[in-house]
């Protein structure tokens, strides 16, 4: 296979944005270089650059596109990142709990990835409010792939290390034989989790209800100003008037002049 050019690494970077709204700079080449090399191979293109030159065409195959933005799509991520936002939603849990019979509470994790955030969140909901309570969470991403890996609920240990030892012990189950030194989130808890595939820079799924919770970290360091504006905009439109939006913590949206608040550390409110 040969190196990509600049002129093709340009094109295909420009595709990708335009596709996803993400920019992937000079520092990203090898890794682009390298999962691009993989899909030519597997597509049966005679080079990286041919295989470019397929994908920025105006008739290029859909199914092809989908994989080569699951392929650069970046997903490295695990179970209870950040803990101070699940320490926060805790607390929110137990006032919600303490209503009496209250409504059904729900989550929405927005760049969901593989699935992790997504089952941290139930697996602590499953804690405080219970099996039967009336709860639910949803994780959106762009890849088609994260959404299909997510829905298998199936990780290597090394991705549990921040999750509680009880948690380990009531709510996942330890792999044995060809799924040795993996964990399956049990079926009680991924029952209450559905993942669906979204893209943040496009009008959202008229499926998405409003909730209580959203969770959108650590993805909006990809993005313009503009486009950050954009999503956070779409987002909070599907935020309760009591709700709270959660970002990263290396994620500043001070200069989005957006009709929000900040009451701590990357925990937001509407306005």
């Amino acid at each position: 296979m040969s190196p990509l050019s600049q002129r093709a690494f340009e094109s295909v970077t420009r595709l990708f944005r335009q596709v996803s709204g993400i920019q992937l700079t000079e520092a990203k080449q090898a890794l682009v270089v390298g999962r691009l090399q993989r899909l030519a191979q597997e597509a049966g293109d005679a080079s990286i650059e041919a295989y470019v030159a397929r994908m920025t065409r105006p008739n290029a195959p859909a199914e092809e596109m989908t994989r080569l933005i699951d392929r650069l799509t970046t997903n490295e991520t695990y179970f209870f990142r950040e803990p101070q936002h699940f320490n926060d939603l805790a607390d929110r849990l137990r006032a919600h709990a303490s209503q009496g019979q209250p409504r059904e509470f729900l989550v929405w994790s927005g760049a969901s990835s593989s699935g992790e955030e997504a089952y941290s969140i139930a697996m602590l909901m499953a804690d405080v409010l219970g099996l039967k309570a009336p709860w639910r969470v949803i994780g959106t991403d762009l890849s088609t792939a994260m959404v299909d890996a997510a829905r298998r609920g199936l990780y290597t240990l090394d991705r549990a290390r921040m999750v509680p030892p009880d948690y380990l012990k009531r709510f996942c189950l330890k792999g044995q034989g060809a799924h040795d030194g993996k964990l399956l989130v049990a079926k009680a808890v991924r029952s209450r989790v559905h993942f669906e595939a979204a893209n943040l820079m496009q009008p959202l799924p008229a499926s998405l209800p409003s909730f209580d919770v959203i969770f959108l970290r650590n993805v909006l360091i990809y993005f313009d100003t503009d486009a950050k504006a954009g999503i956070v905009r779409r987002v909070m439109e599907r935020l309760r008037p009591d709700g709270v939006l959660y970002t990263g913590h290396a994620e500043s949206i001070s200069n989005l002049q957006l009709p929000l608040r900040t009451v701590s550390t990357s925990v937001h409110v509407h306005a």
